[in-house]
């Protein structure tokens, strides 16, 4: 077992694939524009269908629970499609039923329709990321930091566009983004083709010992990001926020974490996995606890904007190093990614329970402590972000 910041060695006789990288960045902005569309759109679906915090749950947990079910199917479909074009064929599916979201008219189609674009989002993130992973260790240092920021960039023009033009209705304020997101892929997927590795059964990977608190604290970041994603703008607009307002929590986040993922090689490089997610997870329960202080656009933007921050490379630190724990890179990062999104299934949905049964204030309150419980978790040694690389 060697240290986790020496294990991407630099391979000096393969040519750093700078078209596959720029290519695979382009599928991680269109994820992102897609997830930032919906954060951008619930609020107005929610008062389109005059749906109740619990009732909207229902449709939010659809999206999540799709996910999770598409997840073990990665594997089969890998035996036709490698991760590269894996990630652009599931990103059209994706952006498919974005657009369809807009015209759901009851409870049931809506959830439906975000139980289709969960599955096919689910799908896209398994790929992109395993190819990422992939087009990593080609390039022979961390650059997964920068895939990742593509996401929030993606997450921020979607939430920004979707809000503006939601202005003209529900259906373009998804429409718009999942057609950009169609032209982002259609021009990544001619580099892609033939990239990456098989999944090899590794979707749905249950997480071994060593990886198990890696898994852990992917949960946890995983259902503050749903938390933040389904129901900041909520948050906003009960606060008094305008609807075309209601999105600037989102967009703040994501910007926010944009600008800490362009970085983020560097940080980990300097400060090591163990602080980089710890301190991570403080600033994101404080950036909580700040919204929570103080109810509005002001407090909104600037306490979810320090989630972003506080979150801007957890995520990716938690991939790389369990990428170099598991038996394989795609074993390692399919059992974080599994954890995450049953923490993005359960985070959102916890979070709207809590909102009925006292107020959606106390469960932003409860969800800053779980993000400082988990920044102290993060910085102990269980927290498994010492190791290096399973060499067994």
């Amino acid at each position: 077992m060697i240290d986790a910041r020496l294990a991407l060695a630099p391979d000096r006789t393969v040519a750093q694939p700078w078209a596959q990288r720029l290519a695979t960045f382009g599928v991680f902005l269109a994820n992102g524009a897609g997830i930032g569309c919906w954060a951008a759109a619930i609020p107005r679906v929610k008062a389109d269908l005059a749906l109740s915090d619990a009732t909207l749950s229902v449709a939010l947990l659809a999206f999540a629970a799709g996910a999770i079910i598409a997840m073990p199917l990665m594997g089969l479909f890998a035996h036709r499609l490698r991760s590269g074009p894996a990630s652009v064929v599931a990103g059209f599916g994706f952006a498919a039923t974005l657009a369809a979201l807009g015209f759901a008219r009851s409870l049931e189609t809506l959830s439906a329709a975000t139980f289709l674009a969960g599955a096919t989002h689910g799908a896209m993130d398994i790929a992109m990321n395993a190819n990422a992973s992939d087009i990593e260790r080609r390039w022979g240092r961390p650059i997964m930091s920068s895939f990742h920021a593509g996401f929030s960039l993606g997450g921020a023009a979607g939430a920004v566009s979707g809000a503006w033009l939601g202005e003209l209705g529900t259906v373009w304020g998804l429409l718009g983004p999942a057609l950009l997101a169609s032209l982002l892929l259609a021009i990544a997927a001619p580099f892609v083709a033939g990239e990456g590795g098989g999944f090899g059964g590794a979707g749905f990977a249950a997480p071994s010992r060593r990886l198990l608190p890696l898994a852990a604290l992917a949960f946890v970041s995983f259902a503050t990001e749903g938390a933040v994603g389904d129901w900041s703008g909520t948050y906003l607009a009960r606060s008094g926020v305008s609807p075309g307002f209601a999105a600037a929590a989102y967009a703040a986040f994501s910007l926010l974490m944009i600008t800490g993922r362009i970085v983020g090689d560097r940080i980990v490089a300097a400060a090591g996995p163990r602080a980089t997610v710890g301190l991570g997870a403080l600033i994101a329960g404080a950036g909580l606890a700040i919204s929570a202080a103080s109810p509005g656009l002001a407090g909104g933007v600037v306490g979810f904007g320090l989630v972003g921050a506080g979150l801007a490379n957890v995520v990716p630190v938690i991939f790389s190093v369990a990428g170099r724990t598991g038996s394989s890179s795609a074993v390692g990062i399919a059992s974080a990614a599994t954890s995450g999104y049953a923490g993005l299934l359960i985070g959102p949905v916890v979070i709207g329970a809590v909102a009925s049964a006292a107020d959606l204030r106390s469960a932003i309150v409860m969800l800053a402590g779980v993000a400082l419980f988990a920044a102290a978790f993060a910085s102990s040694r269980a927290g498994g972000l010492a190791r290096g690389r399973n060499v067994d």
